[in-house]
Parts: C-alpha cells; structure tokens; sequence
C-alpha cells in the first residue's frame, strides 16, 4: 500500500517549513499568495489529501456544518442553499444537507449524526412540531445553530427570513388596487411562522380596508404544485367565487393557474394571481406570475454568515427580517369592476 503524502513531503520539495506549508493550505494570509499556489500545486502534483481527523484535533474545528431544510426540490429551499453554500464556501467550510420534509425523528436523527461527527454548527429551517429540546440538544453540546426560513418560539438563537405579514400585505394591496373585494388566500398552514405570518397579511390587509372575510376564502394546506392544482376544485366550489387570490408560495399559484386552464378560464384574463416567493420559474410562466421576492439569497446568506460569527467567538446579532418586494407580472393584470 503507498503511504500517505505528509505535509514534510511537500516542505521538503519546496524548501519551506511545515508550518508554512500547513499554512498555505488552510489560505492564511499570513503566506504570501505566490507561495500558496506554489505550495497548493505541489499538492496536487504530490497527491496530498488534506487529515480533516488530524486537523480537528489540533483546532477543535472540523470545518463541516450541517444544513437541515424540508426539500431543497422547492427552488425557494433551493436558493436558501445556494446562499449558504457560497458564503460557506468563502470560509473554506464543507456542508453536510439533510431534507426532513417536516419529519421530526428524521431531523433528530441528524442533529445527532451532526454531534456524532464533531460538525462545527448547524443551519435549520425546523420541522413542523420541532421540540424546543432537539434545537437545544445542538446548543446545549457546543453546536452553535442558526434558524432560516422559519423560526420558533422560546429559542433563543439567530433566526433569517423574509418579512412575510408585510410581503403577503404587499400582494393583497396591489389587488386591492385593482378593484378586487373578494380575494382568496390559497396554501399555508399555521403550523409554521411562515404559514402563519403570511395568513395574518392577507387577513389585516383586507380587514384594513373594510372587507369582511368569509371562512371559505381561506383554503389552506397546499404547499407544492400538486396540492395547489388540486385546491382549484374547491376554488371554484365557493359561492360568490372570489375574483383573485393570493398563494402561499409561487409553486401552489402555479399549480392553480394550471387549475384554473384546465377548468376554461384564464389566469390573468378571467382570474387575478399572485404567488409569493419569486423562484426563477415565476418569470417565465404563462402568463408570467406577478409574486412576492422574498429575498432567499440574503436570508441564507445572511444566515451562513451569522453562525460563521459565532464560531468565531463574535457578536452574532439577533434575528433579522428581510423586507420583500413586489414583482407585478402579467398575472394579476385581470381588473375587477364589480
């Protein structure tokens, strides 16, 4: 069997210490850049593989952190990552991703696996039902997290999302504009914050403008293109059917409008729509989906970079909400002029 390439192997063909050479290969500052690609060239040519075991032990750092998310097949879990990712990439860290798909002894068993591996932290959008207990298992044993997405009450860790109460106000109030009275709210549960922050918008939106709601314009459940598809039966079942409505993500308002074509009448022609999240497929609809941009990448961003700030020993900062925007698009062109 060869043995293994030590770092003395590469000191000694380039006539520089160990040390730098540890050095170089962790990107420290402190060796000139020349000197590192040298070194790092070396490497390659040497076959070197980097000991993370060994590393850890002198550092007390593994340089892995664990991301927990409910399907990172929804592009709103997917552009999350790919925040997080990048930012984590810069800070030469390695991620190990888990997809619960709100299965809480799935979660657990990762927190645990995360423990079990030494991880240096954690990154979750919790489970529905999450105990305050799993989260604090991970504090509790010196893995520092960080929440995205959805956050929980009695945990006192930093926690990133999108402002959803005034981001679900944003898409009732431009309907609003256009003439709508009745305006369905399509997708959610409260068993999130995400669920039901983005309830509470559409309902102090329309209540704030003298509308009384009636219980059969709240259809909630649907979260993907399938249920959302499927809620358009019971959509177009309520009396004095509502002339637009509001979705709790882009993939249900997608799913409807592929609804409603299929049952004759037309998105934006015959129906006013608006989904929430603004994943890249909105865009390129047909009609193009007027939505809400929640601001994905800076919540996993943001999140990556708060947690890297605690393994540092730095003021990580408390939670942040982040401010959406409209994006108004040919779906909700439809005017109401009852």
């Amino acid at each position: 069997m060869a043995q293994r390439v030590k770092l003395s192997t590469i000191a000694e063909a380039l006539g520089l210490s160990t040390a730098t050479v540890s050095l170089a290969l962790r990107d420290s500052p402190l060796v000139a850049e020349v000197t590192r690609e040298r070194i790092k060239e070396q490497a390659r040519a040497s076959g070197y593989i980097y000991n993370r075991r060994a590393a850890s032990l002198r550092t007390s750092r593994s340089g892995i952190v664990g991301v927990c998310v409910h399907d990172v097949m929804n592009p709103f879990y997917g552009e999350i990552l790919k925040a997080i990712e990048a930012e984590l990439d810069r800070q030469r860290q390695t991620f190990i991703l888990c997809n619960h798909y709100d299965q809480v002894a799935k979660q657990r068993s990762f927190v645990e696996t995360m423990l079990q591996l030494g991880a240096d932290g954690l990154i979750m959008s919790p489970a529905i039902g999450t105990p305050i207990e799993d989260l604090s298992l991970a504090e509790d044993n010196g893995m520092p997290l960080t929440l995205v997405a959805r956050e929980m009450e009695g945990v006192e860790v930093p926690a990133f999302r999108g402002d959803d109460r005034f981001g679900m106000r944003l898409a009732v109030e431009h309907l609003l504009s256009r003439g709508h009275r009745r305006i369905a709210m399509v997708g959610g549960t409260d068993a999130t914050s995400t669920g039901r922050d983005r309830a509470e918008g559409w309902r102090r939106a329309l209540e704030d403008a003298g509308i009384e709601i009636h219980p059969q314009w709240r259809i909630s459940g649907p979260r993907d293109r399938h249920s959302g598809f499927d809620a358009t039966e019971r959509f177009l079942a309520i009396a004095e059917r509502p002339t637009a409505i509001v979705c709790f993500s882009d993939l249900v308002a997608l799913g409807m409008m592929y609804g409603l074509a299929r049952a004759g009448l037309r998105p934006g022609r015959d129906v006013a729509i608006v989904g929430y999240d603004d994943i890249d497929e909105a865009a390129i609809a047909t009609p193009p989906l007027t939505t809400v941009s929640n601001g994905q990448s800076e919540v996993g961003r943001r999140a990556a970079r708060a947690l890297m700030a605690r393994l540092r020993g730095e003021p990580a900062g408390g939670s942040e909400l982040i401010t959406p925007v409209l994006k108004v698009r040919q779906s909700s062109d439809f005017k109401c002029e009852e």
